[in-house]
């Protein structure tokens, strides 16, 4: 099993920013891949973005809407994700969700609000 705490969610003005961060523990070996996906009140989930470890790269994945504005990065020797979110609109507000995936099996964490408004 793979355990996903998220954390740095909040309320932010529009144009503001912040950044999320997501923890991984437990049986952590050979997680290659590790993301963001959101949900709107009323919306299914969606991919935020997602970053592909191999043994000497990375694959980095955006949706078009967050693209050239947010951006993933992974600490591998701290077990964390992160998504640092700048110039945030209104249509952000979601609750964001990490995601694991080892051995084809997806973990999720219990997700962390985000509320852009003024």
């Amino acid at each position: 099993q793979v355990q996903l705490v998220e954390s740095g969610g909040g309320l932010v003005q529009p144009g503001g920013s912040l950044r999320l961060s997501c923890a991984a523990s437990g049986n952590i070996v050979n997680i290659r891949l590790m993301g963001w996906y959101r949900q709107a009140p009323g919306k299914q989930r969606e991919l935020v973005a997602t970053i592909t470890t191999f043994s000497s790269s990375e694959n980095i994945d955006y949706a078009d809407s967050v693209r050239g504005r947010f951006t993933i990065s992974r600490d591998n020797a701290k077990n964390t994700v992160y998504l640092e979110m700048n110039s945030l609109k209104p249509e952000d507000t979601a609750k964001y969700y990490c995601k694991a995936r080892r051995y084809g099996l997806d973990f999720w964490g219990e997700g962390t609000l985000v509320t852009v408004s003024s």
